[in-house]
């Protein structure tokens, strides 16, 4: 079946009597809004777009340009599995115009459409398979864990019918499961959807999100996608697969290479390599986010790459051996809480730059890096991540292709939003610091 039509969800909503359609889009930090439409309007806004105001968004415009379209994809149309009021609701993400049309240069949709057809010129599909890890809470004021389960536990997984009932509401919004677990920590989880075109996924990752977080208010708890929510266990990662095919052929395998890639994969492979910190304040944007990129906690932290070595930034994942389908790179670094329209640009980004240079990609490193002592790390050339949201600040200013991926726009106002979140943060007193430094200061 091809792409729905306009006219495929205007007939649609006739037939099952849907009253209301949410339009969905991300601003610059990955949070989605979301505006209603009754279903009298569907046409015109299928048509015309909808029109907001750009300057009340996060990262969007100014107030003297503040006027933008949204004009809602038909392709993502798909029925809420979930009502509202009893209400049959229907949701379509959308694209962010300015009222002529042109595309907005603020909204991270377009941004990946246009990094897409990058590679589209090389004849290649990008295709991405994140697997997101959560917590559920007791509610959202403290991070209370609901059981005391670990790596694909059985018996003391207490949300087993939970995720379930999601993957149940996941696959009616039209996503493949691939499969759930109980992961690490207490009361963390994962879903993992099978690997699909960069576009359509960025798009399912936040509805993931949405689906999840409802499930979960259904059931009296809260989904959290928060990197590191508890101190002594570890934070949730978005380790994000990746491989680039021409038709039905998957470009990164190499049936004759000792570790079956292509020398376009290893370009790839390189080319992240060297942009990784540059890459940082988008995959991993907040100040929360480097408590979990830390030694110890499953995150890596030193920039190199392995095929059996889970402390590697980068992984060729070796549960298929020699099959060519199967054949991908792993990247360990992002967390669930990115934006994944920017997340994902970045990444092919750097993997596009790689080829295109024809990068030299290092010897993988198989042994626990974890373990190796600084001395050792810095003999080998193994580099680490930044190790704060102001680093990637400091790396991100300096990155002339930070800037090109992203676009000037997105670019500094992504700087901005950055630099005032860690100005809040330096300003705040912690609890750390009143029980450290009160009794004996």
């Amino acid at each position: 079946m091809g792409k729905m039509t306009a006219a495929d969800v205007i007939k649609i909503v006739k037939e099952q009597n849907i009253r209301f359609i949410k339009l969905w889009f991300a601003d610059i930090l990955g949070q989605v809004k979301s505006f209603s439409l009754s279903d009298r309007e569907l046409e015109n806004a299928l048509n015309d777009g909808m029109g907001f105001d750009g300057s009340s968004v996060e990262g969007f415009a100014r107030i003297y340009e503040s006027d933008l379209i949204a004009k809602p994809d038909p392709s993502t149309f798909s029925v809420l599995p979930w009502s509202e009021d009893g209400i049959a609701v229907a949701k379509m993400f959308c694209d962010i115009q300015y009222p002529d049309g042109k595309p907005y240069e603020g909204d991270g949709r377009h941004v990946l459409k246009k990094q897409i057809a990058k590679v589209k010129k090389l004849g290649y599909t990008f295709n991405v398979g994140p697997e997101l890890e959560f917590f559920y809470f007791k509610d959202d004021t403290a991070p209370v864990t609901m059981d005391k389960g670990g790596y694909f536990d059985y018996i003391n997984d207490s949300a087993n019918s939970i995720r379930r009932k999601t993957i149940l509401q996941l696959e009616k919004l039209g996503m493949k499961v691939e499969y759930s677990h109980h992961e690490v920590a207490p009361s963390q989880h994962e879903i993992d959807l099978r690997y699909d075109e960069a576009l359509l996924m960025a798009d399912n990752v936040l509805a993931y999100k949405i689906a999840v977080k409802q499930v979960a208010h259904e059931h009296g708890m809260h989904a959290s996608f928060m990197p590191k929510p508890l101190e002594h266990e570890a934070g949730s990662g978005m380790h994000v697969h990746q491989s680039l095919f021409e038709g039905d052929k998957n470009i990164f395998y190499d049936a004759k290479d000792e570790f079956f890639l292509s020398s376009v994969a290893k370009h790839y492979i390189a080319g992240v390599m060297n942009r990784v910190k540059e890459m940082c304040i988008v995959t991993n944007q907040w100040v929360n986010s480097y408590k979990r990129l830390v030694p110890g906690y499953e995150a890596p932290v030193y920039i190199s790459w392995a095929r059996r070595n889970r402390s590697a930034l980068i992984r060729v994942p070796m549960y298929k051996p020699g099959k060519e389908k199967a054949t991908r790179i792993e990247l360990r670094f992002p967390d669930p809480s990115c934006n994944p329209y920017l997340a994902f640009t970045v990444m092919l980004a750097a993997g596009l730059e790689g080829i295109e240079n024809k990068e030299k990609l290092a010897a993988p490193v198989e042994v626990d890096i974890f373990h190796m002592s600084r001395e050792e790390r810095e003999k080998g050339g193994i580099e680490s991540l930044p190790g704060s949201l102001l680093e990637a600040i400091e790396y991100a200013e300096k990155s002339d292709f930070l800037k090109k991926a992203l676009g000037d726009h997105i670019y500094h106002k992504l700087l901005e939003n950055k630099k005032i979140e860690w100005d809040m943060y330096i300003k705040t007193i912690s609890p750390f610091e009143i029980n450290k430094y009160l009794p004996i200061l």
